[in-house]
């Protein structure tokens, strides 16, 4: 087998981001684009020694769970993975991924899907009780589409010359054309006609970045779904943006836009967003909630995409911390505030910790806004804030909740967690093999897993979030 050699290959599995997984003779291939249950014309790309990366050619025989994709971009933008997969698939695939992450690198053989039969029902001894964990139903959107209240488009031209919006092809810069992303709001086309038109209109170049010239790098658009509010942030290549009061007074023409700024971005770097804004119209900041908690959100703030999922989620992890009033609670990379606040309605007190000293700022706004005093929020690594606070003013944790990057818990932190020895670790993870590998951790230092659940954020896409109870064995 050799580069563009086309086979014939049977999809059995899919991987961890959505891609299409089949063998021939013995050898795996890896096909982004086809379904579990497709028979396909593969052309391979790249090869390894044990396993290789084929493009999909045409479809032979569609799997029963292929759907017809509704974006037309759908397969050369990076954004959407699954969007070939009915959305029932989609989230038996989820489960499954984070249920064979928690088994394979977390140790946790007693862990049951949903519908799973497993050692409860055939052994009756207590210690086998004990030790079996169903997982429970993942939590799915009724309607998978029009979810993000974020989205941001790089800027280019086109190889005709003509300034486009859109989104990365996958691991590529090269831009895709595509003003109206159908996981966006639909005020997004709207604002990008206008932005470019705009830009045509002044002969306002955008950016450039083999060259590192032009002006226009992106444009970050937010909305408060439940408010209706509106955020526009050019991201520039400069510090002035000319003409800019024709661009305001534009936009204002949009039901619902409340703030408009730009940020400086000078620096030859894939990072998207600089440090500094500049305000150019209203309080430079939206409103939004989740539940009944209000949040201020700007646009350096980490918020997340899903509101109607991020209700679902939060509650679930307030459910699992079982809180009744007379707790302490230490909320873990807390960010802007968002889980603390959630967990404040119910608990005694709540201490927030986070390294990023703006995200802070936001944080105790918000507790204000809120009217909250049962709240406070240190800035800092959780590893030195929670000792310190803990040997200096006896500040302890009867329940501790972390919801980390993408590459999980500091490994200090998750000693940190288990020297302070609160009753309940309650872990909400956007990664399902760091949250298994953490959750290892803490088992080897007297935690077991005691319920999991995962919440579908990202329709459409390989990814999805994880809410895990884990309580101290008594001694």
């Amino acid at each position: 087998m050799k580069k563009n050699d086309r086979f014939i290959l049977d999809i059995e599995d899919m991987g961890e981001n959505g891609e299409g997984i089949g063998r021939l003779d013995g050898y795996i291939w890896f096909v982004k684009d086809a379904v579990i249950g497709d028979r396909i014309e593969a052309s391979a790309m790249k090869m390894k020694k044990n396993f290789g990366f084929a493009r999909l050619v045409r479809v032979i025989e569609p799997s029963a769970c292929r759907v017809e994709e509704k974006c037309p971009v759908a397969r050369r933008c990076g954004g959407c993975q699954m969007q070939a997969v009915a959305y029932e698939e989609q989230l038996r695939f989820k489960e499954r991924k984070v249920y064979n992450n928690l088994k394979r690198i977390g140790g946790l053989s007693g862990l049951l899907l949903p519908e799973e039969k497993g050692q409860e029902n055939l052994e009756g001894t207590e210690k086998k009780r004990e030790e079996t964990v169903r997982m429970e139903p993942i939590i799915g959107m009724e309607e998978p589409w029009r979810y993000r209240n974020k989205a941001q488009f790089p800027f280019g031209r086109d190889k005709d010359g003509r300034i486009i919006a859109g989104f990365y092809a996958g691991r590529t810069h090269c831009i895709v054309e595509n003003e109206d992303c159908l996981l966006g709001v639909e005020e997004n086309r709207e604002i990008l006609d206008i932005i470019r038109n705009f830009m045509n209109e002044y002969k306002i170049e955008p950016y450039n970045e083999e060259l590192h010239r032009g002006l226009v790098r992106h444009v970050l658009i937010r909305k408060g779904f439940r408010t209706g509010e509106l955020m526009v942030c050019l991201i520039l290549n400069g510090t002035e943006l000319p003409k800019k009061e024709i661009l305001v007074e534009r936009l204002l023409r949009i039901a619902g836009m409340t703030s408009i700024s730009f940020n400086i971005n000078r620096e030859k770097t894939n990072v998207i967003l600089g440090k500094e804004i500049v305000n150019l119209y209203g309080p430079g900041y939206i409103t939004d909630y989740i539940g009944n908690v209000k949040y201020r959100i700007s646009p350096l703030s980490f918020y997340q995409v899903n509101p109607v999922q991020t209700e679902r989620l939060y509650g679930t992890a307030l459910e699992y911390a079982g809180l009744t009033g007379d707790e302490t609670v230490w909320d873990l990379y807390c960010g802007i505030g968002t889980i603390s606040l959630f967990l404040a309605q119910k608990a005694k007190q709540v201490y927030g910790v986070e390294i990023v000293p703006q995200a802070i700022d936001d944080a105790r706004g918000n507790a204000e806004i809120n009217g909250m005093e049962n709240v406070e929020f240190f800035v800092g690594k959780a590893e030195e804030v929670l000792p310190e606070q803990y040997e200096k003013n006896q500040v302890y944790a009867d329940v501790i909740v972390v919801d980390p990057p993408r590459k999980g818990c500091d490994e200090k932190c998750l000693e940190t967690i288990v020297r302070m020895g609160p009753k309940k670790v309650v872990y909400v993870s956007c990664d399902s093999a760091t949250l298994a590998r953490d959750v290892k951790y803490l088992g080897e230092k007297g935690y077991e897993v005691k319920r999991v659940r995962c919440v579908d954020m990202f329709p459409q896409s390989g990814h999805v979030e994880t809410v895990v109870l884990m309580s101290r064995v008594k001694d």
